[in-house]
């Protein structure tokens, strides 16, 4: 089953379903995020279990693979300064004990699954799930190789709201990460919405998946999200708030309950 990408004139307002939560919990394979009890082989699932070498890797021509430990060590919270770009602790033994900075050695792919996978035209899927309802708040990409499922590179900023006096800044911050302890690394890191965007597009441009002086669509990737609201509603919203233009590239996306629909012909309750 090849994936359908949708596009912003096209789509249905969803409400938008957590996607992205290896950032503060470990992934687990044993239950699908879109909550299926049927167990079927499908273009966007895969196993993770074990490290493999990348694909991405061999075709830049590097054949280094990262280490196998003889047994899975306890999971270990990913350090958010770390994610932001912003870590000033790497060569503290005690922080890297502690909190994860490998997020390839997380969410290792197990090969036995790459069968299973079927051939897409796509290289790259962008996994994308916003978080905020009044403005963006947090920015969280997972870049995929689309015909191995592994992990390739991740992309993580806090945004900082632009509309929001500091009160209320501080309130919502507080309700919305102070019972998980991330607030005070929102408040360290946190940029604005328009400075979000020139480091994703610097990002996506060191990926070969966007070309800046051409401004238009992503070349051989396409975003994934759970629902049609985190592009179809939220980044048009953000960027009107933000007074800037809608950049091509979010115009179009997969929506991954179309493709259960597609797949298991009903709808994700």
């Amino acid at each position: 089953m090849a994936l359908t990408r949708v596009s912003l004139s096209s789509s249905t307002r969803l409400l938008p379903s957590p996607l992205l939560q290896f950032f503060l919990r470990p992934f687990s394979s044993a239950t699908s995020p879109l909550g299926s009890s049927r167990r079927r082989s499908s273009p966007i699932a895969a196993a993770f279990s074990q490290a493999s070498q990348s694909p991405h890797a061999v075709r830049h021509g590097q054949v280094t693979e990262a280490p196998m430990p003889k047994s899975r060590r306890p999971w270990r919270p990913t350090c958010l300064y770390y994610t932001q770009g912003k870590c000033t602790m790497m060569n503290d033994a005690m922080h890297l004990d502690k909190f994860s900075h490998n997020l390839m050695m997380d969410l290792p792919v197990n090969a036995s699954a790459a069968d299973k996978v079927k051939p897409q035209k796509l290289d790259y899927l962008l996994i994308l799930d916003l978080e905020g309802k009044v403005e963006i708040l947090e920015f969280p990409v997972v870049m995929i190789d689309a015909q191995s499922m592994e992990f390739i590179d991740s992309f993580h900023r806090f945004v900082r709201p632009t509309a929001m006096n500091e009160q209320r800044i501080t309130e919502y911050i507080e309700g919305k990460y102070g019972k998980f302890g991330v607030d005070r690394v929102w408040n360290d890191t946190a940029i604005l919405f328009k400075e979000v965007l020139q480091e994703f597009e610097d990002w996506i441009g060191n990926h070969n998946l966007w070309k800046k002086e051409q401004q238009g669509s992503l070349k051989s990737a396409a975003f994934v999200t759970c629902g049609n609201w985190d592009l179809k509603t939220k980044v048009p919203e953000q960027c009107k708030v933000s007074n800037i233009k809608l950049p091509n590239y979010f115009m179009e996306w997969i929506n991954l309950k179309d493709i259960y629909l597609n797949f298991y012909c009903r709808r994700v309750t």
